[in-house]
């Protein structure tokens, strides 16, 4: 086989693999898929948190102190939303980021991006008790409060590693 028919061979498979790891279409479906993930994983957290914490996520504290004024409870929709919009825009990083590796297989893949989102998860949820409850807020939370506020965040992780790892991913082939 000659150099040419070669770089011929590799192109067809090119073809056949759709969009490849960092390439523009990638990139733009992997933020779209992120943004849906972080939306649905921006639910659940919410569904899991509010039975056991009984309280507003701390998007309505940040809006009451710096937009709003008075008391969180009183912000309770524009808390909400807040909250998903961070959701959202968290997911959309997250997919923008992972539709920038390149994995070996479709099962590496799909590991990778859960084992991947759980991280991300844990790690939002240490920038807000490190960072965003002391320092923006001038809160701490209680330790019951902490663990399910960390909870809260792996479930967001594992919900939107989930929806980004099992998504269709329609003519790629993996060699």
């Amino acid at each position: 086989m000659t150099v040419r028919e070669l770089d011929a061979s590799r192109r067809r498979i090119d073809v056949q693999r759709g969009p490849t790891a960092g390439s523009a279409p990638g990139v733009l479906r992997g933020l779209l898929r992120g943004v849906v993930g972080g939306l649905l994983a921006t639910a659940l957290m919410t569904l899991y948190r509010f039975p056991v914490f009984r309280a507003l996520p701390p998007t309505a504290d940040f809006w009451a102190k710096y937009v709003g004024g008075g008391d969180a409870e009183a912000h309770p929709a524009t808390g909400l939303l807040l909250h998903f919009l961070y959701g959202a825009t968290a997911g959309g990083l997250f997919g923008v980021g992972i539709s920038l590796v390149d994995f070996r297989s479709e099962r590496e893949r799909r590991l990778g991006v859960i084992g991947l989102s759980t991280a991300y998860g844990l790690a939002l949820s240490a920038f807000g008790t490190r960072f965003l409850f002391p320092f923006l807020l001038d809160e701490e939370l209680e330790p019951d409060e902490a663990v399910i506020f960390h909870v809260g965040h792996v479930v967001y992780g594992l919900t939107l590693g989930t929806w980004i790892g099992f998504r269709d991913r329609k003519g790629e082939v993996y060699e």
